[in-house]
């Protein structure tokens, strides 16, 4: 609140000025200019309010896109500008929330006398501005809808094009695995059954080799049941399984789960999917000699969410290539609305983490 007040009596005082010159001189021209530089100086003091109050207030207020067709002139942009909403409630709220901060002002000098206030009072008027500045400097209910519309249908196409490519695997993999281990099964069965009467042993010899290779497609199938959805993972949960996961690496990997309750499946098998190709690509191109997979469960007012992060200390340079590894696990993570980052500067480390939330 102490911080609040400069800018915002500095944000009240060249706005009232500049519109009130702007309108007043408009006759004469000289007014647009002003008035050009009045709705630059609101978008700043507007950006500047939603920083103040996230770094004071803890409360991220997202900033409203001011969508201008740019075909037309530059007096056509401007006009449509000025007179877009989003400027004129960030005016609104720079004119109303001058009182506001006055009186902040004035109670978070009480506050720091007067104990109990500070402990009752500032808190409650806190929350009084931050509704204040949602209702104004955010996104309106529109905007929200749309927004969340085109993030659904964006997160929708790439859960399609993710499951597209899953099918296409799990076909491939059946097509040149088990699908040919008992194609030749059938043929030797085929060939001992002729010679079971002539001969003996080659039809014993032909069992033997058909044997093997139902057991190789047996083998082949299990790991390809493992790799959809694992039996360690929906009997033990994601703790047991993301330890099986490092057991198996060829770099030693430090796991450490804390997610209780057992979050959805869905959650449960995206962040297994995700730590164990990060592990594969680790082993394969990172050069690293160990890595750590840290994952835990954060309560947010949007919900639950369940984080995973994967570090090694390898060589760095990871990103996410279209088309690549790491990009087919972010498209994995947007089918339950999840997000996927991955930070990987030349040299190391690598962190890949993501933030995967238990509704959607």
């Amino acid at each position: 609140m102490l911080a609040g007040f400069p800018l915002s009596l500095v944000a009240f005082v060249l706005t009232v000025v500049l519109l009130t010159v702007g309108v007043g001189t408009l006759v004469i021209w000289v007014g647009l200019g002003i008035l050009l530089i009045a709705t630059q100086l609101v978008s700043g003091f507007a950006a500047a309010n939603r920083g103040l109050i996230r770094g004071t207030l803890g409360v991220d207020i997202p900033t409203p896109r001011i969508e201008l067709d740019k075909s037309g002139s530059f007096w056509r942009r401007y006009r449509a500008r000025l007179l877009h909403p989003q400027v004129w409630r960030n005016v609104l709220y720079l004119v109303a929330s001058f009182p506001l901060h006055c009186f902040e002002f004035g109670l978070a000098i009480a506050g720091i006398v007067l104990l109990p206030i500070g402990l009752f009072v500032l808190p409650v008027v806190a929350a009084l501005h931050v509704m204040l500045a949602k209702a104004l400097l955010g996104p309106n209910e529109t905007e929200q809808l749309t927004e969340k519309a085109e993030h659904l249908q964006a997160s929708r196409a790439r859960g399609v094009d993710a499951a597209e490519a899953e099918r296409r695997r799990i076909e491939r993999d059946l097509h040149d695995g088990a699908q040919q281990r008992l194609v030749a099964v059938a043929m030797g069965l085929g060939r001992a059954k002729s010679k079971l009467d002539a001969d003996p042993a080659s039809a014993r010899e032909l069992i033997d080799e058909a044997h093997a290779d139902a057991k190789l497609a047996v083998s082949e199938l299990r790991d390809l049941a493992r790799g959809i959805y694992p039996a360690v993972l929906g009997d033990r949960g994601l703790d047991a399984a993301l330890s099986s996961l490092a057991a198996k690496c060829p770099v030693p990997v430090e796991v450490h789960v804390a997610i209780d309750p057992r979050p959805p499946a869905a959650v449960e098998s995206t962040a297994y999917f995700i730590v164990g190709e990060s592990l594969t690509n680790l082993a394969k191109h990172s050069g690293a000699t160990e890595a750590k997979v840290n994952a835990w469960r954060e309560e947010r007012p949007t919900g639950d969410l369940v984080v995973v992060e994967i570090t090694d200390n390898g060589g760095g340079g990871a990103s996410m290539r279209t088309g690549g590894g790491l990009a087919g696990l972010a498209d994995r993570a947007a089918t339950i609305d999840g997000v996927m980052t991955v930070v990987s500067p030349v040299g190391g480390p690598t962190v890949i983490r993501a933030d995967l939330p238990c509704t959607w």
